[in-house]
């Protein structure tokens, strides 16, 4: 009997905290008759669930959130695009608030976003709520599904799938509504390809770019060479990196692409990872590839900071792999910037500490994976090359037919125009977006930063100028993801 009663109080306990998160069926489809609920809900949230992240982790979470919350506010990512989604539900949330719903409008106020994956599933979620240019943008809070989780971990959200049951998610879904907002830098990256009609260069297929990134046929100054220009385009918030660790992870991605069975688990996949930069040549450089691996041979790097000048960044020729990372980490929670003496930030112009909403991207290089290895002592890093507000790679005629590249942790094999053909990478800042974040999460932003004194006033104005006195401006206005966001269709033209 007290055994009942104590089910029955938990049950009770259960469905009213439920109630916090629950959104009605009428808020998100048109048609539905209004629903009278007993109380608005303190933390609405919609859920996106990528049910091919984690082996059977995402199909399962997807059961235990629906079990828990309405179908309706629970999606999986295979089926629904967030960009229709979102789209729908703000459509239907105005006219509700027109017609003075106030359920609406307090959902509409309240609104908070999940998205559960890797670290592409979250960006493909932050890159659609940008390009939405909503009022009131919601923040989001990402669960980690994928192999390295750099963007939950940044935010207090750990490394590892929290669990699927009920009791994981219903803590998750309690960890969510006690969040703080966090604003993080968004960044806008473009590359352009021109080449004669003497070179070729075949386009990438559309499903082998990340999802924040889209091939845009251009017509350049020339008409008749329209065919063999293009533009990719794109946005990131933790990483942009090109080289070694791109190659070693482009190759992870091919084997579970070819051999899904055996990536069930975040642990095995990755030891397959560390297998594969072994058999890439990514810990004997000197031995199994040449120099023009090189960064220094592939390209010419020049950087801005706040001054806004270019100037030419001296690139090592050691240097094997470069990352410019907004977030504190990388590789599964690894800091390759670390914390440079007072000495060494004077010597090399250094803002400290690295912000996520300054403005600022850290740059680092990697020698090899040995050099990667050194992240795992207590003071490791990378080789400091610059902090910098915007950020240019210029390749060298005919150094190479192709380069590995990673955003937000999908890689690609970006083939490049042979013989004189020209390529032009550049990243620069896009605005910010809203994160969830737990109360001690590695993240910092200017306002911790003031508080502890530790930045230097010219770098915490907030940075939503997007620097619209240069080629890209137009481009940078969205990072093509809302309506024009392509997760499997065809490339776009413009």
């Amino acid at each position: 009997m007290l055994q009942a009663q104590d089910s029955m109080k938990n049950n009770l306990v259960k469905n009213n905290m439920l109630k916090e998160f629950y959104i009605p069926t009428y808020i998100f489809v048109p048609e539905s008759p209004v629903e009278k609920v007993s109380q608005i809900p303190s933390c609405p949230v919609i859920v996106f669930i990528n049910t091919k992240s984690g082996g059977q982790l995402g199909h399962d979470l997807i059961v235990t959130y629906r079990k828990l919350l309405n179908t309706s506010q629970v999606f999986d990512l295979l089926e629904e695009a967030p960009d229709k989604v979102l789209h729908k539900l703000y459509g239907n949330m105005e006219r509700l608030m027109r017609d003075g719903d106030t359920v609406a409008a307090e959902i509409h106020r309240r609104l908070r976003l999940i998205v559960a994956g890797g670290d592409g599933t979250a960006g493909w979620l932050l890159g659609v709520v940008s390009d939405l240019k909503l009022v009131h943008p919601p923040p989001v809070a990402t669960v980690p599904l994928g192999t390295g989780n750099n963007l939950p971990y940044s935010f207090g959200w750990g490394k590892r799938n929290p669990g699927t049951d009920e009791k994981s998610v219903l803590s998750f879904l309690q960890s969510v509504r006690q969040a703080k907002e966090m604003k993080i830098d968004s960044w806008h990256i473009v590359m352009k390809m021109e080449s004669p009609k003497s070179s070729t260069c075949d386009p990438i297929a559309p499903l082998d770019l990340p999802h924040s990134l889209h091939a845009f046929h251009r017509v350049p100054n020339n008409p008749q060479d329209k065919e063999y220009s293009c533009t990719f385009r794109g946005g990131f918030w933790n990483y942009f990196s090109m080289g070694m660790d791109a190659q070693v992870s482009y190759a992870f991605h091919s084997e579970r692409k070819l051999h899904p069975e055996k990536f069930k688990n975040q642990l095995s996949n990755q030891k397959t990872y560390l297998k594969l930069a072994c058999t890439q040549g990514w810990f004997c450089a000197s031995l199994c590839h040449p120099m023009s691996r090189n960064i220094a041979h592939l390209s010419k790097v020049k950087i801005m900071k706040k001054s806004g000048k270019w100037e030419t960044l001296e690139i090592p020729q050691s240097i094997r792999s470069i990352v410019c990372l907004n977030l504190p980490s990388f590789s599964g929670g690894l800091n390759p910037w670390g914390t440079p003496s007072e000495r060494k930030q004077r010597k090399r112009d250094l803002v400290m500490p690295p912000l996520v909403d300054d403005g600022l991207l850290e740059i680092v290089g990697f020698k090899d994976a040995w050099h990667g290895l050194v992240l795992l002592s207590p003071k490791g890093h990378g080789t400091r090359l610059a902090q910098a507000h915007r950020v240019q790679f210029k390749f060298h005629k005919g150094a190479t037919d192709h380069a590995y590249m990673r955003l937000d942790g999908e890689p690609w094999n970006q083939p490049l125009p042979k013989d004189d053909g020209k390529v032009l990478v550049e990243i620069s800042h896009a605005g910010q977006v809203k994160m969830l974040a737990t109360k001690n999460c590695i993240a910092k932003g200017i306002h911790e930063a003031l508080a502890m004194s530790t930045v230097h006033p010219e770098s915490s104005s907030s940075s939503d100028d997007t620097d619209d006195d240069d080629d890209f401006a137009e481009e940078r206005k969205n990072f093509g993801a809302a309506l024009s966001f392509r997760y499997m269709d065809d490339v776009t033209k413009e």
